[in-house]
C-alpha cells in the first residue's frame, strides 16, 4: 500500500512527511548539478555543503528563490529526488499535498503539480502555506473564530487570517531569511570592504541579530576576505550595526503584518485580542521578533513550539483529510483561474 504523503517544499528546506510516519526528511532545498551534463550529482544536504566551494562546471543551486521557481527542470528534478528519498518508487504511485507559498502564480502551481506526478504521485493538491502552518499549530480553523498566522520563511513572509477552513485575509512579501542573509552581505561590503558567503551571513544573523536595537553590547568576530586586497581578513561586529543592515526589511516584514490586520473583518479582530497571532517559520525564531510584532500590533504574539516543521505537520495532519481539501484546492484553483 503507497502511504500517502505531504510536502513542504519551501525556499531553504523542504521536509516530507509520511503519513503514519510523520516527518522522514527534513533536508535544504539545493541541488548540485554538473552543468556540462546536466547530471545531478547531489541534493539536499550534501548539495548545501557545496555552495560557495565547487569547481566553475559544477552548480549548487536552489531551485527556488522567494517562493518562486526560478528552474523548472531543476524543481522537477528535485522533487523527484525527494520522493525517491522518501520511499516513493513507481509502483506506490501516493497522494500528495504540496505546500507552496500562497504568493505562487498560476503557471508556478501548475509546474509544481506536475513535477510532483511526474515524480511518481497518483493525485497532488496544493495547499497555501500558511493554512497548513495553522493547521501544524493546532489553530481551530475550522471553527468560526479568526486565528492569525506569521510564516517567515526563506524566501517569502505571510500572514493570513483563518476561519471556517479557509483564508479569510492574507499579504506575502518576497522578504526571508535569505533576504536577512544578503543584507548582511551587502553591509559588511559596504561598511568594511569584506566579502562573505551567504553561510557565514547565515551564521552572524543566527548568532547576533536581533529584531530591535539593544543596549547590551553583544558582538561577533566575522571572518571573510578584503575586497581590496584579497587577504583573509578578521572584524568584530556588534548587535545594534546587524540591526542597521536588516532595517528595511524587518520593516517591511512588520508592515505586511499590519496590513493584513488592517483588512480583518472587525468581529475577527476582536478575536485576535483574545487569542493572539501565532509566529512560525525558520526565519521566525530571530531574536526579539516575537516581542518587535507585539509592540507593533499591540496583540499577543507566540513563536510555536516547532517553527521549522509546522508547516510538514499541518499539511501531514491535512492528508486524512485529502478529499476535503481537494474540493477546497479545485475551488480555489477555480476561484484564481477566473480572477
Amino acid at each position: 500500500m503507497a502511504r500517502d504523503l505531504a510536502i513542504d517544499l519551501g525556499t531553504a528546506n523542504t521536509l516530507v512527511y509520511v503519513e503514519g510516519r510523520g516527518i522522514v526528511l527534513n533536508e535544504p532545498s539545493v541541488i548540485a548539478v554538473n552543468s556540462k551534463t546536466n547530471e545531478v550529482l547531489a541534493i539536499g544536504q550534501n548539495a548545501w555543503e557545496m555552495i560557495g566551494r565547487t569547481p566553475g562546471h559544477i552548480v549548487a543551486v536552489r531551485p527556488l528563490r522567494s517562493g518562486a521557481i526560478t528552474d523548472f527542470d531543476i524543481t522537477q528534478k528535485m522533487i523527484r529526488l525527494v520522493l525517491q528519498k522518501a520511499g516513493v518508487s513507481r509502483i506506490s504511485k501516493p497522494k500528495v499535498i504540496i505546500c507552496v507559498p500562497s504568493a505562487i502564480t498560476e503557471v508556478e502551481m501548475l509546474a509544481v503539480e506536475e513535477a510532483t506526478r511526474q515524480a511518481g504521485a497518483s493525485e497532488v493538491i496544493l495547499l497555501e502555506q500558511p493554512f497548513a502552518a495553522a493547521v501544524g499549530a493546532n489553530l481551530p480553523v475550522e471553527e468560526p473564530v479568526g486565528s492569525m498566522i506569521i510564516d517567515i520563511g526563506g524566501g517569502t513572509s505571510e500572514s493570513a487570517i483563518i476561519s471556517l477552513g479557509g483564508i479569510v485575509t492574507s499579504k506575502s512579501v518576497r522578504i526571508g531569511g535569505f533576504d536577512l542573509d544578503a543584507s548582511i552581505q551587502t553591509y559588511l561590503r559596504r561598511e568594511y570592504g569584506l566579502a562573505v558567503g551567504e553561510k557565514t551571513a547565515e551564521e552572524i544573523k543566527i548568532t547576533i541579530a536581533a529584531a530591535n536595537k539593544t543596549s547590551t553590547p553583544i558582538k561577533a568576530e566575522v571572518k571573510g576576505r578584503d575586497i581590496l586586497t584579497g587577504l583573509p581578513k578578521l572584524l568584530v561586529i556588534s548587535r545594534n550595526e546587524i540591526y542597521d543592515a536588516l532595517r528595511e526589511n524587518i520593516n517591511e516584514i512588520v508592515h505586511s503584518v499590519k496590513e493584513t490586520l488592517s483588512e480583518a473583518p472587525p468581529d475577527l479582530s476582536q478575536d485576535l485580542i483574545s487569542y493572539g497571532i501565532h509566529l512560525t517559520g525558520g526565519s521566525g525564531q530571530l531574536t526579539g521578533l516575537d516581542q518587535r510584532l507585539a509592540n507593533e500590533t499591540m496583540l499577543p504574539i507566540q513563536l510555536v513550539d516547532t517553527p521549522l516543521e509546522c508547516v510538514a505537520i499541518g499539511a501531514g495532519k491535512c492528508l486524512k483529510s485529502f478529499e476535503y481539501f481537494k474540493d477546497y484546492y479545485n475551488k480555489r484553483h477555480s476561484r484564481r483561474h477566473h480572477r
